[in-house]
């Protein structure tokens, strides 16, 4: 609230002490409040707003504490004395001489208002009637002297039921002021009002007195005394208010609500004229807080994140880079920059994150906070999102997407010139800059935005970043760092038997700790070399554990192993819990279910890795969250992938596959150690071989990695897909502004480490040469002056088609020539010719099929489907002649055959929709199963829009778009409703299904008790994330609609008025 404005804080008080003694609005700080465990300053001047007693609003009737609007003596008291006061005052103007030379007489008004200050004082500043300027002063010197003897605080509204609260802003709204105009012809009627009594927020009234004439006649005093008293008024209002039906509303819902507004109000106005957040919550609504404890259980903030929160550089709306350990508390502040954002300044925010799973973790984690503060939440990610997305009107968005989806969400802004739009963009693991082909693709979304918004400001948040200057240069940022982590994490290191702690005063960097103190027989030290069963039992069941293994192979043997040798008392810890589980995954696996885990899991252990699918990995990982599960052996994914610490991490060996491991990796492994307000301490403990000790000694030493640009390393997905967008995007068009544009990138400000032989310049040529080769570029010429001087470059339809479908550059004419030839002979019989087209060629070269299932599945197809094989050219006869061992005399193309396999996986599941039996079909892990679909239906969604640049390819646009949906959710039809919301997966729809819900609408409706009780093994958390995602996608998908309504029914602004204007 800005200086001076008016504060209503409401408090409970019994019956006979009702009136309040309220003080004056202090002036906010510019400063948010401090992060240490304190309230803040709003929150001790109102003690009973957060009484719980007060908070509960079914509780209040309309009276408020009175048993009748006549149960406090006072109140009518006050009504008969501001009545009288209102009386004489007019008395006082009607019997004031009127000065006989005035021209001109101006009109005056009443106007009863509230002033703000430590002494509040109820002033009649004017009077009805025409008054010089000398009786205008008299009277309102009079006037004030008279109503300073009013009790400070005293007003009537406050010790009003909500019901009469309500019954006055009626009463304001329709009641009609008319301002006379100082002319010749005087008004006959003037109003005397009493507006604004107490505040804008709550009670308003407006009170209609009597006219009186010009000649200020005798009539005048008879006119009054037909006026109806006001107290009677009062009388007859409240009488008729309690008989009548009134809303359900109570005044805690309504001064909430207006209080909240004002703040939003505030802190927009804040944001728009001040470099300085005001607010009582960083310049945020104190609602948000609330939410917080509501959602998070977060009351306070730690030191370090009111530090970065108020940060210069942050205030300046400067980009940022901070780094903290894992599991410092880093989110939060993005979200609260993100909330900001979106309330503060009106702008939509993207949050770019590194998993799916994260993604849909972080859309059910931020829908109750949408729902609750009018912003929406949209999911971009696989197969989901909307190419451009829809223009807001209202609401503002916030887009939670992946790498790819993210760079096609960019794209899609800055090509219908919305980028302005997006107001912050936050990035998670900032250091997957330096990883692979997704880290030149998010290379690529931060170089564009820089250079085509000034507005748009970027926040980069990682736990393992080293070479800092590099991206500082490259974002144009701040940096913040701190080392400070919730719980303490002690590293050791174990070689033999013995146990060092990591230290890195020590010469080496290992101190001698202990010696392991478990008695291991002959037979059980060959099985377990390693020691892992007695450091696991030294923290399981009571404490949780974490194993991360090398390979998903060793994950399950190290599972086994442990329970094969554990003491039969663990089967004990949470049993019910246990068998609960079991069923689960039965039903998961629709009666399938793994035999590993039916060994593990009564021990409280289990696996964790990509083989598993995706309903398999949530439900364990909530088993692990609730206690019912102590142990995980995982591997590396799970580290970069959803929260789940413990109290101890074991690294099983220094290595990840067959490659040693990387400081970056290391530090992300270990920081899952230590479970905020739950363990003192973390523990982590890395298992090494003696002829490994050097190596490890030098891994705990070294600094972490650097973060290098991979433009220039992924060829085709990297430089040469970032130079055909530019053109594409109009962003460049020529090598000169190609040239200046590479300047900004990560790649140009590291291009003397990363390209010693070549200038940035001569591999930027070589990239558009390489384009124009390929056809995706053409040069611009249309006179001989334009060849001597810089010529522009153009993208043609096949080069526009592949930087829209975000297709690989390797793959774009591969593509082309099998949609081509599909034309030719489409089979439409069945979809297995589609699922051909839609099958992604990088997953191919990593596929080996097995000849005998390859020809029983070949000869179970009928001849319309096995004419798909003969299309896309591999003949009945290679089959089985590979099947039977015959030698091949013409060979056939390995990636077309191994393509035709995998549909046939796919094809396969969308008959069944069980992936349990398709994977024992095609003897195939479950998990690589399910990854095969998700990547198709990523790809399919690829392919679609590759088609839809191009006019030759308009018949695959109506096919793919229901083969996608098939894809992304693979279930009977009566589910993907319900599987649109994020987070539910095929074994939750159907619960929610066969209890009912069965369409979006029941879901967004739920009560999330009613589910608790309905749904088995269903946590209250989970239960409101669900309706709030079920709701907040049932809002996003109303907006749209609306949008689209609104859109239909807006007059044109291209078209001249004359054209508008309807003939006689």
């Amino acid at each position: 609230m800005e200086d001076g404005g008016p504060v209503l804080r409401r408090k409970s008080r019994p019956a006979c002490a009702r009136k309040r003694s309220r003080e004056g609005a202090q002036p906010r700080g510019s400063c948010s409040p401090p992060a240490q465990k304190r309230p803040s300053p709003r929150a001790e001047e109102q003690p009973a707003a957060a009484s719980p007693e007060y908070n509960n609003d079914s509780e209040e009737d309309m009276f408020g504490d009175y048993d009748s609007f006549s149960g406090n003596d006072s109140l009518l008291a006050q009504v008969d004395n501001m009545e009288q006061e209102c009386i004489q005052s007019i008395d006082l103007v009607s019997h004031t001489k009127i000065t006989e030379n005035k021209d001109t007489l101006e009109p005056a008004f009443g106007d009863l208002q509230v002033q703000n200050g430590r002494s509040k004082e109820i002033i009649f500043s004017d009077v009805t009637g025409f008054k010089t300027e000398e009786e205008s002063h008299s009277w309102r010197t009079t006037t004030e002297q008279e109503n300073r003897t009013l009790e400070h605080g005293d007003c009537i509204s406050d010790d009003l039921p909500s019901s009469q609260l309500l019954d006055f802003e009626e009463m304001n709204n329709s009641s009609v002021v008319t301002k006379p105009s100082a002319t010749k012809e005087s008004p006959n009627d003037t109003n005397f009002c009493l507006d604004k009594m107490l505040n804008q927020l709550s009670c308003h009234y407006n009170a209609e007195l009597s006219t009186r004439n010009n000649e200020l006649s005798p009539s005048t005093t008879g006119n009054l005394s037909k006026r109806k008293s006001l107290k009677d008024h009062l009388k007859n209002t409240m009488t008729e208010n309690a008989k009548a039906q009134i809303p359900q509303v109570s005044r805690t819902k309504q001064l909430k609500e207006a209080v909240l507004s004002e703040e939003i109000c505030a802190a927009e106005k804040t944001m728009e004229t001040s470099s300085v957040d005001i607010g009582p919550f960083y310049g945020l609504p104190s609602k948000v807080k609330d939410l917080l404890v509501q959602f998070r259980g977060i009351e306070q903030l730690y030191e370090w994140q009111h530090t970065c929160l108020t940060l210069e550089s942050l205030q300046q709306r400067r980009n940022l880079i901070y780094s903290l350990p894992t599991s410092g508390g880093k989110t939060l502040v993005a979200e609260i920059l993100i909330l900001q954002e979106l309330l503060c300044r009106q702008k939509d925010v993207l949050m770019v994150l590194p998993y799916v799973a994260i993604v849909q973790e972080k859309v059910w984690a931020l829908s109750g906070f949408g729902l609750e503060l009018g912003f929406l939440v949209e999911e971009y990610a696989g197969s989901k999102g909307r190419f451009p997305p829809i223009k807001r009107r209202i609401k503002k968005s916030l887009y939670i997407a992946t790498i790819e989806k993210g760079h096609n969400l960019v794209n899609s802004l800055i090509e219908t010139g919305r980028l302005g739009d997006l107001g912050l963009v936050v990035v998670d693991e900032l250091h997957m800059l330096g990883e692979g082909s997704r880290g030149a693709i998010l290379e690529m979304i931060l170089a564009k935005i820089l250079y085509t918004s000034k507005t748009t400001q970027i926040i980069g948040m990682s736990a393992t970043l080293n070479n800092v200057g590099d991206l500082q240069q490259f974002l144009q940022a701040e940096y913040y760092a701190n080392n400070f982590r919730p719980v303490e994490l002690k590293e050791y290191v174990k070689i033999q038997d013995s146990i060092y702690e990591v230290d890195s005063k020590a010469e080496n960097g290992l101190i001698f700790s202990r010696r392991l103190n478990f008695k291991y027989s002959s037979s059980l030290q060959k099985m377990d070399p390693d020691h892992i069963i007695a450091l696991v039992t030294e923290v399981i069941p009571n404490y949780s554990c974490l194993v991360f293994c090398p390979t998903k192979k060793n994950c399950e043997n190290v599972a086994e192993m442990i329970c094969k040798y554990l003491n039969k008392e663990y089967r004990n810890h949470k049993e019910k819990e246990k068998q609960d589980l079991i069923k689960d995954l039965k039903n998961i696996g629709k009666g399938s279910l793994c035999p590993i885990l039916k060994r593990t899991i009564p021990f409280g252990i289990a696996y964790h890795h990509s083989g598993l699918i995706s309903d398999e990995r949530k439900r364990i990982e909530e088993a692990y969250s609730a206690g019912v599960l102590c142990l995980l052996t995982c591997t590396s994914t799970l580290a970069a992938g959803v929260n789940l610490p413990a109290r101890r991490v074991i690294l099983r060996a220094p290595y990840i596959a067959t490659e040693f491991l990387k400081k970056n990796q290391y530090k992300q492994m270990i920081g899952r150690a230590g479970r905020a307000g739950i363990d003192n301490a973390g523990e982590s403990i890395l298992i090494v071989q003696e002829k490994d000790k050097h190596l490890v000694q030098d891994l705990i030493n070294s600094p972490l990695e650097n973060c290098y640009s991979n433009l220039l390393l992924e060829v085709t997905k990297g430089l040469q897909s970032l130079l055909l967008s530019l053109v594409g995007l109009k962003i460049a068009r020529n090598s000169e502004d190609i040239y200046h544009f590479m300047c900004g990138t990560l790649f140009g400000v590291q291009q003397q480490f990363l390209s010693k032989e070549k200038s940035l310049s001569s591999v930027t040529r070589e990239a558009l040469e390489c384009l124009i080769e390929k056809g995706l570029l053409k040069e611009k010429i249309t006179s001989e002056k334009e060849q001597k001087s810089q010529s522009n470059l153009e993208i043609t339809q096949l080069g526009q088609a592949t930087y829209k479908g975000s297709v690989d550059l390797a793959y774009c004419d591969t593509l082309y020539r099998d949609l081509k030839k599909g034309l030719e002979g489409l089979v439409l019989e069945s979809c297995l010719h589609l699922l051909y087209l839609t099958t992604p060629y990088d997953v191919t070269s990593h596929c080996s099929p097995d000849w005998m299932i390859y020809f029983r599945q070949f000869s179970q197809l009928n001849s319309a489907e096995q004419k798909v094989a003969a299309i896309v050219g591999v003949p009945e006869s290679f089959i089985m002649k590979k099947a039977s061992g015959q030698a091949i005399k013409k060979d056939v193309d390995s990636g077309i055959v191994n393509r035709l396999y995998l549909s046939f996986v796919l094809y396969a599941l969308l008959k069944e929709t069980n992936i349990w039996n398709v994977a024992e079909k095609f003897n195939m892990s479950r998990g690589y199963v399910q990854n095969l679909l998700n990547l198709a239906a990523s790809f399919s969604s690829c392919v679609l829009h590759f088609c839809e640049e191009l006019e030759d390819f308009w018949v695959y646009k109506a096919l793919l778009t229901d083969l996608i949906k098939r894809l992304t959710y693979c279930v009977k039809a009566e589910l993907i409703p319900l599987m649109e919301v994020a987070g539910i997966l095929e074994s939750r729809a159907k619960q929610l299904y066969d209890s009912g819900y069965k369409t979006l609408a029941h879901l967004a409706n739920a009560n999330p008790e009613t589910l608790v009780k309905m749904i088995p093994h269903l946590s209250r958390r989970q239960a409101r994330q669900i309706v709030s995602s079920a709701k907040m996608l049932l809002s996003e998908k109303a907006e749209a609609l609306q949008e689209e309504v609104e859109e239909l029914l807006r007059v044109p602004t291209d078209i001249s008025e004359d054209l508008l204007t309807t003939l006689p």
